[in-house]
């Protein structure tokens, strides 16, 4: 099960980890999209953009179908929740450390003042 998993993020992360895919994701938010359009900012070859696509496939973000040449896609946004799962774990990670971190550098801060004001007396 946890193998699973780990795969499944390597495959989303890998998909995320190209602008391009990440463009197109984000095209795809507002709606299904062929192929072409999703190309047409990239300004790539539909070869090219269909391999973007499949990576996006791969990794379960992306559905395609095809309507006569026509290929549709359309965004499946499930496994985003998986990522997100993953990266908000280590959101609330950092956020402890640095609110700790935050709080010693306020005690010294403090000690520091203390300190000042007594070398003053």
């Amino acid at each position: 099960m946890v193998e699973e998993r780990s795969g499944a993020l390597d495959g989303i992360f890998h998909a995320l980890s190209d602008r391009t895919r990440r463009t197109m994701l984000r095209n795809l938010a507002a709606g299904e999209r062929n192929i072409g359009a999703l190309a047409a900012p990239h300004r790539m070859s539909f070869a090219a953009a269909s391999k973007h696509v499949r990576v996006l496939e791969k990794a379960g973000l992306v559905r395609r179908r095809i309507e006569g040449r026509a290929h549709i896609c359309r965004l499946e946004p499930a496994l985003l929740a998986t990522a997100d799962a993953w990266l908000r774990f280590y959101e609330r990670f950092w956020t402890d450390r640095l609110h700790k971190l935050s709080g010693l550098l306020r005690a010294e801060d403090r000690a520091a003042l203390r300190a000042r004001a007594t070398a003053k007396r």
